[in-house]
């Protein structure tokens, strides 16, 4: 194979860590877009119901308040409040009680006897099975809709800063999954002899302790990233005990513990094994330390599948291991990419044979990213509508689409793979004989020179060695191709880190569709006011309108007319007429009956459906003076 010589001057060492440099700065401003578009994560669970209804009016106090959810949550105390138009308590302020009765999972509050009549206020908080924290709010109205002076927080439960923090910390932790898993994986069945390499020990080691640290903070940001949304409750010892309590802290508590484990399997690999000698020894630790490597890395991978989207919703049983499979996939090709990529270019002695077992095992690692991927798309997305219609469908094409581009980089990867051969190196660059400090010191040398003097040796010989292979035009085509795998595989693991944090498309259709079938509110008579100005002389009052039941079907209409002195007014003529905008139905025109001075009345109002309908009203105090008023109003 012919070698081209580096030109004179340059540096061939240097100049594709600049490429590698640019490249992270593109990938990082990629996902900082992605993170800074994701907004508060959006969970697994979500209200599907309450009684009473969002805007409903009741004509009595209800007992108690209920929520319907879609999946299973955790609450505590405080999680479901109802505020008075004052903002004060109306519920008794105990736990939400569990009135979830097989699949439908409720919770309800009970209400302080002798509430008033005006607006109140529902605001809740909870975590979902899948560990993300969810929340709202919604209002109704006892006898009446009132002023009300509650101020619900601007922020979403789960964003803000700490949220912005977590989120990060969520992405760091499968970044310092996939270095740890997929380098110590890389090194046992691709290249032994990377063991005992300084750069790839880096890697591995530097992969441990970003998951580590990323685990820590997580752990102490979760009681502020569910809660209150500050960082100084992160040192809240009672809040910590309260995390520990649930599945996501029980998760990370494991992850930590099974770290441990694997700081042992690290210091085994770079210590006894690098420096094991006896091919049958170390053929024998290899086997022990996959074994032992496989479980603890199918351990902490389980961290997250026990406690996210794997472990809720449809066949959980079977997802939690699909999704285990699925996360060491990952790592094995992600990571033995970047693994790869560090040998490349900070290596001069990986050969041919290494980067063709790497070649297998990412064409493994895909067939079983491609299987459990499909299995986990019909899982959280479910139909054609959910993949299109959600974010979390979108998203989904988003990452397939990332791995196709990936999968054609990959396939020019295989090319320079198939053409790669293990560069000769000349006698005249092989390391020269260094004299045993000794053996100098009789004549006349001093050790510590003669030590110094065979590191340079080394140095020259490793830089002579990395400048032939180098010029390998093969190597530096693959060099180039596994750089732009890796830019695209960083991409590709931001992307999967957000929708991890998405409502699954399935969940989201599905709360939808209970939210558009359920029933319909509690009946409640509706009351209006408006004040009206025909222009002319006395021209000037209130009309007031009751509608009872105010439901679906047939109602009772009573009109009042007040002048500005507020005494019962009576005009020439009074009529009412009711549109359903959304629906594109009617206006449907009520002509009431004078019962007595100010007052009309009409029996029998037939309203078809629920909604927003617009209630028009035409008064005429003159001949000439006339006015049509309207209101919006929720019915039924």
């Amino acid at each position: 194979m012919t070698a081209t010589a580096p030109r004179p001057g340059a540096s061939p060492i240097r100049r594709p860590f600049t490429a590698a440099a640019l490249a992270a700065a593109l990938v990082s401003l990629v996902f900082g877009l992605i993170l800074a578009g994701a907004g508060p994560a959006s969970a697994h669970a979500a209200l599907t119901g309450s009684d009473p209804q969002d805007g409903a009016v009741v004509a009595t106090a209800p007992k108690e308040v209920t929520l319907t959810f879609s999946e299973a949550i955790a609450v505590g105390d405080g999680s479901i409040r109802v505020l008075d138009p004052s903002s004060k308590r109306a519920d008794t302020g105990v736990e939400p009680k569990d009135l979830s009765d097989g699949s439908t999972v409720r919770y309800g509050v009970e209400l302080l006897p002798g509430l008033p009549d005006g607006t109140y206020t529902v605001a809740w908080q909870a975590i979902s099975a899948d560990s993300h924290p969810i929340s709202g709010a919604f209002t109704f109205s006892i006898g009446a809709p009132s002023e009300t002076t509650v101020a619900l927080p601007s922020d979403e439960v789960g964003g803000g800063p700490v949220g912005v923090v977590y989120g990060i910390a969520r992405y760091v932790a499968y970044a310092g999954f996939t270095l740890l898993v997929g380098g110590a994986a890389f090194v046992l069945g691709c290249w032994p002899r990377g063991a005992s390499v300084r750069p790839m020990q880096r890697l591995v080691v530097r992969g441990w302790v970003t998951l580590t640290a990323a685990t820590l903070v997580m752990l102490l940001l979760r009681n502020p990233y569910t809660g209150s949304g500050k960082f100084a409750d992160a040192f809240d010892l009672d809040g910590l005990q309260a995390v520990l309590d649930t599945k996501p802290g029980a998760a990370l508590v494991s992850r930590l513990l099974l770290l441990g484990a694997a700081a042992l399997f690290i210091a085994v690999l770079f210590g006894t094994y690098a420096r094991r000698e006896d091919a049958v020894e170390k053929k024998d630790l290899t086997f022990g330390l996959a074994v032992g490597g496989g479980v603890v890395a199918a351990g902490i991978a389980a961290t997250w599948a026990m406690s996210e989207h794997a472990s809720t919703g449809i066949q959980a049983g079977i997802a939690m291991p699909v999704d285990v499979l699925h996360l060491l996939a990952v790592a094995a090709w992600l990571g033995g990419l970047v693994s790869l990529l560090v040998a490349l270019y900070r290596t001069p002695d990986i050969g041919s044979e290494a980067v063709r077992r790497f070649s297998r095992v990412a064409f493994g690692s895909v067939l079983v990213l491609a299987a459990t991927g499909i299995y986990q798309s019909w899982r959280q997305v479910g139909s054609w509508s959910a993949l299109t219609g959600t974010r979390y469908g979108q998203l989904l094409i988003l990452k397939v689409a990332l791995i196709a581009v990936l999968l054609a980089v990959a396939w020019f990867s295989r090319r320079w793979t198939g053409r790669l051969t293990d560069t000769a190196v000349p006698a005249s660059v092989e390391p020269e004989a260094v004299t045993e400090p000794d053996a100098e010191v009789a004549d006349g040398v001093d050790p510590e020179r003669a030590a110094q003097l065979a590191r340079q040796q080394a140095v020259l010989t490793a830089t002579k060695k990395k400048r032939i292979r180098d010029a390998d035009p093969e190597r530096s085509g693959l060099r180039r191709s596994v750089l732009a795998e890796a830019a695209i595989a960083v991409v590709l693991l931001a992307v999967t880190t957000v929708l991890t944090s998405t409502e699954p498309g399935r969940t989201e259709v599905e709360a939808k569709g209970a939210s558009s079938s359920a029933p319909a509110p509690a009946a409640g008579p509706v009351n209006l006011s408006m004040p009206f100005d025909t222009g002319g002389q006395n021209g000037k009052g209130t009309v007031r309108i009751d509608i009872d039941p105010g439901r679906t079907g047939s109602n009772e209409m009573h009109v009042w007319v007040d002048g500005s002195d507020g005494k019962p007014m009576d005009v020439p003529e009074l009529k009412v007429a009711l549109t359903l905008e959304a629906q594109e139905i009617g206006p449907l025109p009520v002509v009431p009956d004078r019962l007595a001075e100010g007052h009309w009345s009409a029996s029998g109002v037939q309203i078809p459906m629920a909604g927003e309908w617009k209630v028009d009203v035409t008064v005429r105090t003159s001949d000439i003076d006339q006015v049509t008023i309207d209101k919006n109003v929720k019915i039924g």
